[in-house]
């Protein structure tokens, strides 16, 4: 199986090169794409085949469930080395639908370590538990809960002291919250964009 990968690699470097001669000579200089995306480690989600960019286009940073927690060095160094080194301009929490792990946070089974990780989301869960239970099927409350748990982290994006200081400096910086379905490959804008502090007001209630 590796050496079918490898050869892969070779088949689509090739591909690469003969589309454009110049591509990975322009992609070894330089790494300055416009875009931060915190996503869900699914293997069924991959960020830039999902958005039509290329290698160099899409800062990606990918964990379990894409929580952004404040005391998450990982996802902060990520966070600070694309607003201050790449100056990104737009920061895409994005979710997806049938996430495994929203599930796992709340369906009650232990599984060790990765419990601790996604605590957040049950956090989430007992928030908006009243809303969740008004919900009619399983598979609605668990869509649902996805969509918050995105709009939680762009919270929590956006009142990270980075991005606030960036604002205070004057840099164009925005935090969206999309949800990607696996059903017809389509991304969903939750419609809860943060470009500035005065925005931030309208997420209180996740």
């Amino acid at each position: 199986m590796l050496e079918d990968l490898k050869a892969n690699n070779r088949a689509w470097s090739a591909k690469k090169t003969e589309v454009d001669p110049e591509f990975f000579k322009r992609l070894e200089n330089q790494q300055s794409p416009q875009y931060l995306w915190i996503g869900c480690s699914d293997s069924r989600v991959p960020a830039n085949e999902i958005v039509g960019l290329d290698p160099g286009e899409l800062f990606v940073h990918r964990n379990v469930a894409n929580l952004a927690p404040p005391q998450d060095a990982n996802y902060l160094s990520v966070l600070q080395f694309a607003i201050e080194v790449i100056k990104v301009r737009h920061v895409m929490v994005v979710g997806h639908y049938g996430c495994g792990g929203v599930a796992a946070a709340v369906d009650g089974r232990r599984r060790g370590l990765v419990d601790h990780w996604l605590h957040p989301i049950r956090e989430v869960h007992e928030h908006h538990r009243h809303d969740l239970e008004a919900l009619e099927g399983d598979r609605e409350r668990w869509d649902r809960l996805v969509e918050l748990n995105v709009m939680r982290q762009v919270k929590n994006v956006a009142a990270d002291v980075f991005v606030l200081d960036a604002w205070a400096r004057g840099q164009t910086l925005a935090v969206h919250g999309w949800v990607y379905s696996l059903a017809n490959g389509l991304v969903n804008d939750l419609n809860v964009t943060v470009q500035g502090p005065e925005d931030y007001a309208r997420l209180k209630g996740f």
